[in-house]
């Protein structure tokens, strides 16, 4: 094997699946995501794996953007109520334990917001909102979704760390926040 040549294909390949997602992807759903964030009181976060790796880094730059946010698995989260958003990320859009507690958020009378590449998957039904990704998720059904050279699900958990991260910037200019005042509630003790 041609190390060289083979890495720079590669590298080509993903960097074009990333172009396909990004322009494959629905607006409107984003614009959506963004009214629910301004409006929540308390943003609830959840994700597991690597696709809950980019969702926690989202929960973190909601929070220098001024956002009441909990990440769901930590012993202090408080409880959800209405006015409170669960943003969920779940890939396949049907992972048993994720069922489970969006059907608890939704009890407490939390909206919900799903991230998935698999907008007909069971749990994603009960979603209030739905941000649809178009990029090849592991166990998915949508056949939409741009396929991959890349392993599994990495598509879609690599997309969503970048699309986490437009939305945060998009959110950033919509609420009129500076930089630097992001800045200032960084973690401070490191």
């Amino acid at each position: 094997m041609d190390i060289k040549k083979e890495y720079e294909y590669l590298y080509n390949r993903i960097i074009e699946e990333h172009k396909e997602v990004f322009e494959k992807q629905e607006l409107d759903s984003i614009t959506a995501l963004m009214a629910d964030i301004e409006k929540a009181k308390g943003i609830f976060i959840m994700g597991v794996g690597r696709e809950g790796i980019a969702t926690r880094s989202f929960a973190m730059r909601l929070m220098h953007l001024g956002k009441k946010v909990f990440w769901i698995w930590d012993d202090t989260t408080p409880g959800m109520h209405n006015g409170d958003l669960f943003i969920i990320t779940d890939g396949c859009g049907q992972i048993g334990h994720m069922h489970y507690i969006v059907e608890k958020a939704k009890e407490a009378g939390a909206k919900v917001s799903m991230i998935t590449g698999s907008p007909d998957g069971y749990t994603a039904k009960l979603a209030d909102t739905i941000l649809f990704v178009p990029a090849f998720v592991y166990n998915g059904t949508d056949d939409r979704v741009v396929k991959s050279v890349m392993p599994m699900g990495s598509l879609f958990e690599q997309h969503i760390f970048m699309l986490f991260d437009i939305i945060i910037l998009l959110l950033e200019k919509k609420m009129n926040i500076s930089g630097s005042e992001m800045e200032k509630r960084h973690r401070n003790i490191e």
